[in-house]
């Protein structure tokens, strides 16, 4: 299932989808994120899995500028660290 947390405003889309059948709930990408956007959760399957916090869910773009340069930008850390790939920004 994806998961989809941010929001669209005027100035475009900012989500972070998650597969949930694709994580592993090692919580590596929560380890790696500097502003700590991500956290474990259980979901409605009785699973952990990742998921955004509720403080950032509405400010996602702001929270994930340090790790998302405007050019040139490297792999993010949250999605480098998920082996499975279960993590993708929409910006």
């Amino acid at each position: 299932m994806l998961a989809n947390y941010g929001y669209k405003d005027g100035s475009g889309e900012f989500y972070i989808t998650i597969d949930t059948d694709k994580c592993n709930s090692c919580a590596k990408c929560v380890e790696v994120c500097p502003p700590k956007v991500l956290e474990m959760i259980v979901n409605d399957y009785d699973e952990e899995v990742v998921a955004v916090t509720d403080a950032h869910r509405k400010q996602i773009k702001y929270s994930c500028a340090p790790c998302k340069p405007v050019s040139a930008s490297p792999p993010l850390p949250c999605m480098a660290a998920c082996e499975p790939g279960a993590i993708a920004h929409s910006w």
